[in-house]
């Protein structure tokens, strides 16, 4: 098989997850567009490191470190990676409060404001259903740091001021 088929067999199915991953780091769909394919073009110089099997992880380990670069590139002209200050209770899960009310673009929102490696976990298990194992891989730390930046951005997310924008209010009689 040549390298073009084997890409085409077993990356270019990926492409949707790749997009997905690159505009929820890069915070913008343009330059997603433009680090999806920086990563292809780097896929396929790397593709006889691909294992059989394990193509989605692999290629998505590239876009994060091709969206690292642009990240890092282009980081004084968005001012940084900053974190959103962030307080309330924590008496739901986000995407149930946003589900229930409708309002994805609240929870999107919350996600963007997130800090790069608490939204790069996040986006990698809840949106592209990545296992721990996989997340882990792609991020290129332990399973435990998944598991705590998981952790740790889901808090964050509960505590949310846009989200809490959109939480339905209790009476004082409601369980």
């Amino acid at each position: 098989m040549t390298d073009r088929a084997v890409f085409e067999a077993q990356v270019l199915p990926h492409l949707d997850a790749a997009y997905n991953l690159a505009r929820w780091l890069t915070r913008d769909p343009h330059d997603a567009e433009d680090v999806v394919q920086e990563a292809c073009v780097r896929a396929l110089r790397y593709l006889a490191s691909l294992r059989e099997g394990g193509a989605r992880a692999w290629f998505l380990t590239i876009v994060r470190h091709a969206s690292y670069d642009w990240i890092e590139r282009h980081r004084d002209r968005d001012g940084g990676d900053a974190a959103i200050e962030v307080a309330g209770d924590a008496e739901s899960e986000p995407a149930q409060i946003a589900e229930r009310r409708g309002d994805s673009r609240a929870l999107a929102q919350a996600i963007a404001a997130l800090e790069l490696p608490y939204r790069e976990v996040i986006v990698l298990r809840e949106l592209e259903e990545l296992s721990y194992k996989e997340i882990a891989s792609v991020a290129a730390i332990p399973i435990g740091t998944v598991m705590s930046r998981l952790a740790r951005a889901r808090a964050l997310l509960r505590q949310s001021p846009m989200l809490h924008a959109i939480a339905p209010r209790r009476s004082g009689g409601e369980r």
